[in-house]
């Protein structure tokens, strides 16, 4: 009466509880068992007034009402919160729905003959080849989940219950033999007789998933492609990143919620500006940067922070991003995290509010970034291990895939570590963000402030030797790979001080007067700057700003090749949206690479970066003048969708709990929006030049899912984030296992009207 008053008819468990405690203390016991049969008697009878004065009906008698109203709660509780929150979790459809199985009972809980448990055939924990679980003596299933009692392990049956110890365990060798994976069990003994109640795939750690895998191919249980197909490519992260202690966190109750930016767990105390972080550092503090949104100015401190937390921003906003390159743990778009007053700078802050609790600076706070959680106080971390199994994988994964997997880097030290991860070369060098150093900021905003073009080309000059030295440093580092750099692309704007102390800074600087600096900040505002004047047309209307990025590419290739480097440039221009805005930009490149010396001398080559829509469906006009093409899916969802991705990531929790996405697009491909787009953009560029070069540099590059369609379509490489390599080289493996080798062509009849 009790599971199924729950579980069917909505009614609390407290009630039924209630009534257990009120007759035990009136027989003066303490155990379920000491309760006599007239007590057990007057109990449903209790439990039944329970029933009624709950749900308003009585509890049903006939069995068929009570089969077909457990079915329908069954199919009811797709759309309870608990598994809506686990589809999102897991990326499960929310169109997928349940199933029902109507199974005999058994008993577990008639005497010391009886028992239920749970039990794997291998560890979940460390995927060594041991028998796992537990089991309690004269109980139901619900009485080892509710931790009522302790349970005991299974091992401790093979001397309690021998016989039934020996015929479990040659269950779970069966079902393995079987399944040729590893087992969940559900298992009920009845009067000393073992009933096998259900098996599933189980769950595991991932450094269990790489031992397993490994062990069972070893074992011949498992082929190679099966044995990479049951390593999840997302677990992968936990084996690259710190994490917090399970046993530890699971004793402590989350204060907020935010989304999970960048994976690993973090410690420290609070600062609120990137200034702060860099002083916490230098002074041997851990910290936590806590921020409305980070900008490209916050780059230091966000070097300097062991984690992240912002109030604004998606899984793709500036914080989350260049957290992920950084393998920093990041959690972003926190609702629950306000400022006091209108200072969201963090220069004069002491202390904000997370979901109502005042959270000052100096205060300790944990970030989990695998799950988005916020707590008060201090979690312990454990480090984390990458075995010889985990090696083994990937080189099974690498022999199989056929994508090529590059990395998003901007600093020889961000490459370094993606080449440790198997990255193949670079796929994207976002040069906006070499500009934000101490030394270089100045330069660039008298070159942005120049009033005439002396002036501008002069701070330009200056600018030059330290792109050069950059790009000397990633082409060293990346000797004999491919790396793509991104022409500037943000707005100029972004790189001009805020605020009357910063102003006043930069005159004092530059020898500008304040006033005119003020009057030209609030005259290069732009109402929305996404769209506005960035990208290609920087170069279009300011040519001279290309040129010097390109004269220092060119330089530097020409330096480390002196030195014995090979350098293999491959200069992107970024968001072009008509053929008319390249072209001008692929003649300058070509022109300063004669003028250099590098023609002839160093193999470059120029494509685009495929971002606005409409140079997707006019690619056919573009791929004849472009050695590669690259999507960059962060910017072409923004506009697709017509989300802005620093302001939807609240309203898109929404809409993937209401199943209007499956998933957030900025987080996994919108295949059939976005993923249309992408595959006429190919279907038409290859129908012109077949063999052309085409990959993705945003980071869906390192989404599995999103690394699966890219394959699906034909594209070359993917890119993303040096922690998130191993995890797209995985997903590239499985993509070639379970839909074979890459498409060469593709007509766009059969895109235009394709299911995807």
């Amino acid at each position: 009466i009790a599971m199924f008053g729950d579980v069917v008819l909505q009614v609390p468990d407290h009630k039924f509880e209630s009534a257990i405690s009120k007759i035990k203390s009136k027989r003066g016991v303490t155990q379920d068992t000491d309760l006599t049969t007239d007590d057990l008697k007057q109990l449903v009878k209790d439990f039944k007034q329970a029933v009624k004065e709950s749900s308003g009906h009585d509890f049903p008698q006939d069995p068929w009402d009570q089969l077909w109203t457990a079915i329908n709660a069954v199919f009811a509780s797709w759309d309870n919160e608990r598994a809506i929150a686990y589809r999102v979790m897991n990326g499960i459809p929310h169109s997928m729905g349940t199933a029902v199985n109507v199974q005999e009972m058994v008993y577990g809980n008639m005497g010391e003959s009886s028992g239920t448990g749970v039990g794997f055939t291998r560890n979940p924990a460390t995927g060594a080849k041991e028998f796992y679980g537990e089991y309690l003596t004269n109980a139901q299933g619900a009485d080892v989940v509710a931790g009522l009692r302790t349970p005991e392990k299974i091992i401790a049956m093979k001397t309690h219950w021998p016989e039934i110890y020996k015929q479990l365990t040659d269950c779970f060798v069966t079902l393995e033999n079987h399944y040729k994976e590893m087992q969940d069990c559900e298992f009920t003994v009845e009067k000393g007789k073992l009933f096998m109640l259900q098996t599933r795939k189980g769950k595991r750690t991932a450094k269990a998933a790489v031992n397993i895998a490994v062990d069972m191919y070893n074992e011949g249980l498992m082929t190679k492609e099966e044995a990479i197909l049951s390593v999840d490519p997302d677990a992968i992260d936990q084996l690259l990143h710190k994490q917090l202690d399970p046993a530890a966190k699971a004793k402590t109750k989350p204060l907020s919620m935010g989304l999970a930016a960048s994976p690993g767990g973090a410690v420290g105390t609070v600062v609120f500006s990137a200034a702060k972080a860099v002083e916490a550092k230098k002074a041997g503090r851990p910290n936590i940067l806590v921020r409305l949104e980070t900008s490209p100015e916050d780059i230091t401190g966000m070097g300097s922070a062991n984690g992240i937390l912002t109030a604004r921003g998606g899984m793709t906003s500036h914080a989350a991003v260049v957290a992920r390159g950084m393998g920093k743990c990041c959690v972003s778009g926190c609702g629950e995290l306000v400022f006091p007053g209108n200072d969201h700078g963090g220069d004069h802050l002491t202390e904000c509010t997370i979901a109502g609790k005042t959270v000052k600076e100096g205060d300790w706070i944990t970030l989990d970034g695998s799950t988005g959680e916020i707590f008060l106080g201090q979690i312990p971390v454990i480090d984390a291990h990458i075995e010889g199994a985990y090696a083994t994988v990937m080189e099974w994964a690498d022999e199989i895939r056929e994508m090529e997997v590059r990395t998003n880097a901007d600093t020889p030290k961000d490459a370094a570590k993606a080449l440790e991860f198997g990255a193949e070369g670079i796929g994207l060098v976002r040069t906006e963000h070499m500009f934000f150093d101490a030394k270089r900021i100045t330069v660039m905003r008298e070159m942005i402030l120049a009033t005439d073009a002396k002036s501008r080309q002069s701070a330009l000059d200056r600018l030059l030797p330290f792109q050069q030295q950059d790009f000397e440093g990633l082409f060293e580092v990346m000797t004999g790979k491919p790396v793509i750099i991104r022409l500037l692309d943000p707005p100029l704007h972004e790189f001009l001080p805020h605020g009357d102390k910063e102003i006043a800074d930069v005159a004092r600087q530059t020898n500008m007067d304040e006033a005119f600096i003020k009057d030209r900040v609030v005259g290069m505002a732009e109402s929305n700057p996404m769209l506005g004047f960035r990208g290609c047309r920087l170069g279009v209307i300011n040519p001279e700003i290309t040129e010097m990025q390109v004269k220092a590419i060119f330089k530097a290739a020409l330096n480390v090749t002196a030195k014995g480097f090979e350098a293999l440039p491959e200069i992107e221009v970024p968001l072009i949206g008509n053929v008319n805005e390249y072209l001008p930009l692929k003649e300058l490149i070509m022109r300063v690479a004669r003028e250099t010396g590098a023609e002839g001398k160093i193999h470059y080559t120029v494509g685009t970066m495929i971002e606005v829509p409409r140079a997707a469906l006019t690619a056919s006009a573009i791929a004849p003048h472009v050695d590669f093409m690259s999507f960059g899916t962060n910017d072409l969802t923004q506009m697709t969708c017509g989300f802005s991705r620093d302001d939807s990531g609240e309203f898109l929790k929404q809409y993937v709990l209401k199943g209007i996405y499956d998933r957030d697009p900025f987080v996994s491909i919108d295949q059939t929006g976005v993923g249309m787009l992408m595959q006429m953009c190919v279907a038409k560029s290859r129908h012109v030049k077949p063999n052309l070069d085409i990959g993705i540099c945003g980071e869906h590059g390192g989404e599995p899912a999103s690394v699966e369609f890219c394959h699906r379509i034909g594209l070359s490489n993917v890119s993303c984030s040096p922690f998130r390599v191993p995890v797209a080289r995985l997903a590239a493996a499985h993509a070639r296992i379970k839909y074979g080798p890459r498409p060469k062509t593709m007509h766009l009849e059969s895109v235009v009207f394709s299911k995807l």
